[in-house]
Order: C-alpha cells, then sequence, then structure tokens
C-alpha cells in the first residue's frame, strides 16, 4: 500500500531519532479464511444476529475478518457500522456492552479509504474482545457517530475529528476536544507538517520541533 521512511524501531544502529533512513512498507493484514479458533463463536453468533435483524447480511457489512495477533477484527463498511455495533451489544450470545473508545488512523497511500477508525469492544458478560474498523476517503470523510449505540465514544470521536478531520454524522457535538476551535488542519495525520508553526506557551515562544535540536 506504500512504504515509510525514517520511522523508529531501527535496531543495532544507535539511532533513535526516528530518521535514520528506515524504509518498511506499509501492509495492511489480509483477511484470514475460517475457522478463526476461539473467535468462530463470535462469527457465527455476529452472522445470525443481522440475520434475524433483517438488515444488512454479514457478507453486506462486514468486508473481511482478520485474526492478527490473537485479535479479531471485523472490517466493516461505514453505512452498515451502527447496525453492525449494535447487534455486538444486543445479541445475548455477543454482549460487547462496552466501547473502550475510537482511534483515527491516516493512510494516505490507501486510494479512496485513506481515514480508518478503529473501536475496540469489550465483553464483560462473555470476557472477550473484538475490534471494529471502518474506512472514510480524504474526499468524503464521513463516518455515522456510534454516540447512539455507545454514549462512551462521545470524547473519543471528537478527538478523532479533532486529529484526524472524520466528520461523525449524528455526533451530539462534534468539536474540537484538545485544540484550539480556530486551529487550521488536524495534526495527526501524515501529511501534516512536522514543524513551521510557532507555539505560545506562558509568554516565552517555542521553535517548532525541526528547529530545537538536529540531527547529523
Amino acid at each position: 500500500m506504500g512504504v515509510r521512511h525514517g520511522m523508529f524501531g531501527v535496531r543495532g544502529s544507535g539511532d533513535t531519532s526516528g530518521f535514520g533512513g528506515l524504509v518498511r512498507p506499509t501492509v495492511l493484514p489480509r483477511s484470514t479464511p475460517p475457522p478463526y479458533g476461539d473467535d468462530d463463536e463470535v462469527v457465527r453468533a455476529l452472522t445470525a444476529a443481522l440475520r434475524r435483524r433483517g438488515g444488512a447480511s454479514f457478507a453486506e457489512a462486514v468486508e473481511k475478518v482478520v485474526v492478527h495477533c490473537g485479535q479479531l477484527t471485523l472490517h466493516v463498511a461505514r453505512e452498515h457500522l451502527p447496525a453492525v455495533a449494535l447487534a455486538l451489544r444486543d445479541d445475548p450470545d455477543l454482549r460487547f456492552e462496552m466501547s473502550l473508545g475510537a482511534s483515527g488512523v491516516h493512510y494516505p497511500d490507501a486510494t479512496a479509504r485513506e481515514l480508518h477508525v478503529v473501536y475496540p469492544l469489550q465483553s464483560i458478560t462473555h470476557n472477550r474482545r473484538v475490534m471494529l474498523e471502518t474506512w472514510a476517503p480524504d474526499a468524503d470523510p464521513h463516518v455515522p457517530t456510534l454516540t447512539r449505540v455507545y454514549p462512551t465514544t462521545d470524547w473519543h470521536e471528537r478527538e478523532t475529528y479533532d486529529f484526524f478531520g472524520v466528520i461523525f454524522d449524528g455526533h451530539p457535538s462534534l468539536t474540537r476536544i484538545e485544540m484550539p476551535d480556530d486551529w487550521e488542519g488536524h495534526p495527526q495525520r501524515k501529511d501534516y507538517p512536522l514543524g513551521g508553526i510557532a507555539v505560545q506557551y506562558k509568554g516565552a515562544t517555542i521553535p517548532p520541533p525541526d528547529q530545537r535540536r538536529a540531527y547529523s
């Protein structure tokens, strides 16, 4: 899907700056073929729950199922996200009662799906977790809010909007939560400039990050 340059994590070079010339590809995990081991029960129960509700089927709502590093992730088309979340919350065989937040990810090279949002869900009843992941293009950065299903996602969706520019349709108060209201841009996107913005702090001017120190 692309490459990343100068990432942290290079070993054996002594470089801890993140600018050590490291180049590696950006690869998203592919769909995992069934069976899914312990997660088979979740997929079967969700398939049945969506069928009973009479809306989109599992195959229509979920683009792929990924089991990576022992974590089940359901990649859900954004228009079906609330219905899938509601089924996961309310079906007695699933009972994912708690959302642990919402996080944004920016993949600038993923054409037509550059912005991703990830929701980790926890079932207290059955003591298990599942991740919901959805996406939107830069040209149309809209994702349905999950605040009506999980009210605790309120501030997390605001933070994702603030830092990534994802617009959560139906959110009760989608305003910035970390940056000032008049701030331009979304600072955790990959195309956001590193440095070059003067910051005032307690009367002293703090230089931009790229001017504070130099790397040889």
